[in-house]
């Protein structure tokens, strides 16, 4: 990323906490993408499993800011404000809903303009007071940019989620499809509990289950496995730093998300060629899901109903067009000029 004759920015990226997640690697891409070609990038977060992947061109601060407390935000705030005016700071980028606050406040004490990517389709409610009044907005998705659309400031644009490159892709092995592999934060949200009800009524059908990620549900999804007499054919193998590494090794995706801002998953699912189905979503529409890949969100008999057609070899799913994912480092380009656009405007 070439920058001949243009500013390097100062740039400080301010997200809860640094786990696994869509929110936390866009960020951790995005801001080695950053540190590579020169600019100076500063990750503000209470810190996570992903801190030790940050590029060491990259400054790693650590802050409360994950917590729903106006006392720690003002603190975090405070501090954000007076180091942002003591090193000459450029801009604020935060990302989700907490930070957003922190970046409101700590731009009002400090005169440092703030951005924030929305990267979820977030109820419409009064926790969303700063969100117009950002000097600029990123949408991971027209679907999150038209969900929001009336708490946007003017100055906003959509950029998807980047991706880095990938070693291999996936390569069909013939017709039966066995191995499927679910990948994302284990919450509810995420629909893993609809999925293994589906596969609760095909147990007269050969598949196992890999599971690939964590987070606060986790004991509970591993209980109904348990419980549905399915922990023989599923596994849950936690965090993974590659999980395109497994998508390679798998037959099928399974995305059965109840709601989703764009769907990371997916575009990796899409950069390595593996055949996905998915819930029925703006988001996964978007990125060129066809109506023969989509099932009803929260629909067990609907999502029973097309595992057994796959798993009978009477429908063959495809993977998404790899055109779709963008990489990094176009990601990355798309909000440096969002960016400049932003600061140029800016009084």
């Amino acid at each position: 990323m070439d920058h001949p004759g243009v500013e390097i920015l100062k740039i400080a990226q301010i997200l809860p906490e640094f786990h696994e997640g869509g929110v936390e690697r866009h960020v951790l891409w995005l801001s080695n993408e950053l540190a590579a070609s020169g600019y100076q990038v500063t990750v503000i977060t209470a810190g996570g499993k992903l801190e030790e992947k940050l590029d060491p061109g990259v400054n790693l601060w650590k802050l409360p800011v994950h917590r729903k407390n106006p006392v720690t935000g003002f603190y975090s705030a405070f501090n954000i404000a007076a180091r942002a005016k003591q090193e000459n700071w450029d801009i604020l980028h935060a990302h989700s809903r907490v930070p957003v606050w922190i970046a409101w406040w700590a731009s009002s004490m400090s005169g440092v303009p703030w951005v924030f990517t929305a990267h979820a389709r977030y109820s419409l409610n009064p926790g969303l007071k700063p969100f117009p009044r950002a000097k600029g907005a990123i949408c991971v998705s027209k679907a999150v940019e038209e969900h929001l659309r009336s708490f946007l400031p003017l100055n906003r644009a959509v950029i998807p989620n980047g991706l880095p490159p990938v070693k291999s892709r996936w390569e069909r092995r013939g017709e039966v499809v066995k191995r499927l592999l679910f990948v994302g934060r284990l919450t509810r949200i995420k629909g893993l509990d609809v999925l293994l009800a589906a596969l609760d009524g095909l147990k007269d059908q050969e598949w196992e289950l890999g599971v690939i990620g964590d987070g606060p549900q986790r004991a509970e999804f591993e209980t109904l496995s348990e419980r549905l007499c399915l922990s023989d054919r599923i596994r849950f193998h936690g965090f993974q730093d590659n999980p395109q590494d497994w998508m390679v090794e798998s037959d099928l995706l399974v995305f059965p998300s109840l709601d989703e801002g764009m769907g990371l998953v997916l575009l990796q699912s899409a950069q390595v060629g593996l055949p996905v189905i998915a819930s029925d979503l703006d988001a996964a529409r978007e990125i060129g899901a066809k109506q023969d890949q989509l099932i009803p969100p929260g629909d067990i008999r609907a999502w029973r109903w097309v595992l057994r057609k796959i798993l009978e070899r009477e429908y063959t799913p495809k993977p998404l067009n790899p055109s779709i994912a963008l990489s990094i480092k176009e990601v990355a380009e798309k909000t440096l000029v969002f960016y400049h656009n932003t600061l140029s405007t800016t009084i």
